[in-house]
């Protein structure tokens, strides 16, 4: 027992001595230090591209970063990070960034399952929306028209009303349909989801003006839905080719018992699911760009119903259904509606609740006397936006702190100054006036001082944001020494395409007619026809008679691997024998046989140019460890490996 603590002792020992210490270098790039912590977050957020744990592969990753920090040397050397665009593409991402991390978690937590409980519903509804400045106070006379519109509706019903008072400029009188969670401003939202069917909800304000919202149904949403389709695109190559036509001769062939799943593998322009029958990735309603789509999918009520054809944007349409499921579980879909709620109005209320807990952090104090003394300074003209800042104002006396930052009282006069506009003709009491402004700003003040010091307070948000500075660096680099250099470069990549020419081949290919039937008798009749020399417009018309669509013939050049070529196809110019293949029967008319050979410069330039734009990539990432000197600490990089595989 002895032996074993003592064993048990020193394994524990070492795993602690092990650890990586928060000022461990691992690795100099010159007189940069780059910290072992680093690496290893880096490493572990990253652990997807490290397929397993050994030795070897954390060395693999360690090379890369490397590789990394090499890179970012010399984009600051070539002064990258001071070009303007640079500079402006990062703020707007500081920007966006900083929006995600400043929030009340429990404030946003309430918000964020609220949401999710009213994604679960929708609701159908109308309203009547009288325009109303968003500063305007005096509101009394608005709010007792939309008193008498909703007593009026109660007893006369909504039409008549809508007729009569809907004017499209000031008054609006709208069926709005059925929507969810996020579809309206969050006052609207919420005063349409706290009132019950049939009902009339008492006038209420959003930043559009005062509403009432007429209530007409709620039904649960219509959840998830996974389909399968057939497209044919409206756009062909060739022009012969009727959309509509072409779809009806498929649904034909369905009706006649021929599989859905061979039908789009064969036939269907969507090339990202005609490899898998037709299949999409699950969808719920309102996540894709077409309307008529999204009717279709979530109308057919029996798993594999297949729909009429139906036309949208994109071409012509067959749907047929693989499943349905309800609304998802909160856990799963918590972290999409948190970001929602951010974006939405809804984040002016986490705002509120995170500057009264900042408040205290940053001890913010409130100076009566400062807010007494601007109160006194304010007249009739500041509500004619013709007030302005005494020259007596001792600007460098302090108005308030927060934290380190100090706000002046010429600060808080500029802010008074600026907000006139907001209470043109719209007057109020000195106090309410300045206690209005005060409030706000101060908030604002609060708020605009944590997200400045962010990057200091939070390690999380200091790591992306590093990630992304130096990351946007990188693109910028890599465009203009390996991207840009690679397509510009007419004369070496000619050079590679030649000296590597044999990577870039056609395989086989045919220009022919592919026939196809379900009917093995039918395929038997369109070779007898094309022995005879008739065309296969004369075919179809032949075979697809009283309304049957027997056969359906596609034209085109077919490389070696075509879906719609059998897998087991004969080159060879000519009538074909029958192939069985995507579950019916084939006859190929082979027009002419092109064999195996080299692909020009111009038909294989994307490829030729990703593969030289990594030989530059290599070339140069080989003079970038001529110009700087790495020297990696094999000591750390040994705790590190030890932390990393226990």
């Amino acid at each position: 027992m002895k032996q074993f603590i003592t064993a048990l002792f020193f394994c524990l020992s070492i795993a602690v001595s092990a650890q990586i210490d928060k000022n461990d270098v691992l690795f100099t790039v010159d007189d940069e230090s780059v910290m072992a912590s680093e690496f290893v977050r880096v490493y572990n957020k990253n652990l997807d591209l490290v397929k397993d744990e050994s030795q070897k592969d954390v060395d693999a990753y360690l090379e890369l970063f490397i590789n990394y920090q090499l890179k970012v040397k010399e984009a600051k050397r070539l002064e990258l990070d001071k070009d303007a665009k640079y500079i402006r593409e990062f703020s707007n991402y500081k920007s966006q960034l900083t929006k995600n991390f400043m929030s009340d978690s429990e404030v946003t937590e309430t918000l964020v399952k609220e949401a999710y409980d009213r994604s679960t519903m929708d609701i159908k509804a109308s309203h009547v929306l009288i325009r109303i400045d968003e500063n305007e106070t005096d509101t009394t006379q608005v709010y007792n028209r939309l008193l008498e519109l909703r007593n009026r509706i109660i007893k006369e019903g909504y039409e008549p009303i809508q007729k009569e008072v809907h004017d499209g400029k000031n008054v609006f009188a709208e069926d709005l349909g059925y929507f969810s969670a996020f579809k309206m401003v969050y006052a609207f939202e919420t005063a349409a989801y706290n009132t019950k069917v049939g009902e009339i909800s008492m006038p209420f304000r959003t930043r559009f003006g005062f509403h009432i919202v007429n209530v007409t149904d709620k039904r649960p949403s219509l959840g998830e839905v996974t389909v399968a389709h057939i497209m044919v695109a409206n756009n062909q190559k060739d022009s012969l080719l009727n959309p509509e036509t072409r779809i009806k001769e498929i649904y034909k062939k369905l009706q006649q018992g021929e599989k859905f799943e061979s039908l789009a593998k064969q036939f269907s322009d969507d090339k990202s699911s005609s490899s898998k029958g037709g299949q999409l990735a699950p969808f719920t309603g309102g996540q894709l760009g077409s309307q008529e789509f999204e009717e279709v999918a979530f109308g057919i009520q029996k798993k594999d119903e297949v729909s009429f054809p139906f036309k949208t944007d994109f071409g012509w349409h067959i749907v047929k259904l693989i499943s349905k499921k309800g609304i998802q579980p909160y856990e799963e879909v918590k972290s999409v509606f948190e970001n929602k709620v951010k974006r939405d109005s809804r984040s002016q209320l986490i705002n509120s609740a995170l500057a009264k807990k900042l408040n205290q952090r940053y001890k913010v104090q409130d100076n009566k006397e400062t807010l007494a003394y601007f109160e006194s300074i304010v007249n009739d003209n500041f509500f004619k936006q013709a007030w302005i800042v005494p020259v007596d104002l001792e600007n460098e006396k302090t108005f308030m702190t927060i934290g380190t930052k100090t706000i002046t009282y010429a600060d808080f006069a500029k802010h008074l100054f600026e907000s006139q506009r907001r209470y043109l003709n719209k007057p109020v009491s000195a106090s309410a006036l300045i206690n209005g402004v005060y409030n706000k700003y101060k908030e604002d003040q609060i708020i605009q001082f944590h997200r400045e010091n962010l990057e200091f307070e939070n390690d999380d948000f200091a790591h992306v944001l590093k990630e992304y500075r130096d990351g946007l660096l990188l693109f910028d680099l890599m465009e203009k020494q390996v991207w840009n250099a690679a397509s510009k470069d007419t004369i070496g990549l000619k050079a590679f395409y030649e000296k590597h020419k044999s990577n870039y081949m056609w395989e086989d290919r045919v220009d022919a007619v592919i026939l196809s039937s379900a009917n093995e008798k039918m395929i038997e009749k369109a070779i007898a026809l094309l022995d005879k020399g008739k065309s296969t417009e004369i075919i179809e018309a032949e075979l697809n008679q009283d309304e049957a669509q027997n056969i359906i013939s596609t034209t085109g050049v077919f490389e070696l691997g075509d879906q719609a070529l059998p897998t087991d196809f004969e080159f060879k110019k000519g009538v074909s024998k029958i192939y069985q293949h995507n579950d019916a029967y084939h006859v190929v008319m082979v027009k002419s046989v092109m064999s195996k050979s080299h692909k020009t410069l111009d038909e294989s330039r994307g490829r030729v140019v990703s593969d030289y734009q990594n030989q530059i990539e290599k070339d140069w990432i080989n003079s970038l460890n001529q110009r700087y000197k790495v020297k990696v600490n094999n000591k750390v990089l040994k705790k590190v490996k030890s932390q990393i595989l226990n």
